[in-house]
């Protein structure tokens, strides 16, 4: 009876909960629409993953022959691994329906938008990534967030002191 309590147990607190945020994106970019993804990954990759060691800061997504694929995310060796450790900045497969990479084909070269990875986390035992068809910001659209935040947090603290 315990080892069934044990994998209960382990699979509840199986690796839920997101693991890294591309803040920049939302900085940098009109997010249109977003999509879940998964991604193909080696073992030490889910690894560091895990230890949070990835960064997708500076990654994008390409569609060729049908297929998607991230580039400049990075994520770093893992530090136990052997020689066959996985490579920091290699391009990785992502996995989506026929529908959904037709839906975004349509979209990135009829509208000139851009695949951006937003967030990386895991769904059960396996890494998702949410990926979203972004479109550029000008420098007065980042000037404008910038300042509706700071209107808002204002907001937030006299509300805060009143109550």
């Amino acid at each position: 009876m315990s080892s069934k309590a044990g994998k209960a147990k382990k699979a509840k607190g199986g690796g839920t909960g997101t693991v890294v945020n591309n803040r920049r994106a939302f900085h940098d970019y009109h997010v249109m629409e977003t999509y879940t993804a998964g991604i193909v990954l080696t073992g030490t990759e889910i690894k560091s993953i895990r230890a949070g060691k990835m960064s997708i800061n500076e990654g994008f997504a390409k569609i060729e022959n049908n297929e998607v694929f991230l580039y400049g995310s990075q994520i770093a060796p893992y530090e136990q691994g052997n020689i066959h450790n996985h490579a920091q900045n290699r391009t990785r497969k992502l996995l989506l329906s026929k529908r959904e990479i037709k839906q975004m084909q349509a979209k990135v070269q009829e509208k000139g938008l851009t695949l951006i990875p937003l967030k990386v986390f895991f769904k059960g035992p396996w890494v998702k990534v949410e990926l979203g068809v972004c479109q550029g910001k000008k420098l007065h659209d980042k000037r404008d967030t910038l300042k509706a935040k700071d209107a808002k947090r204002q907001i937030d603290r006299a509300l805060k002191e009143r109550s």
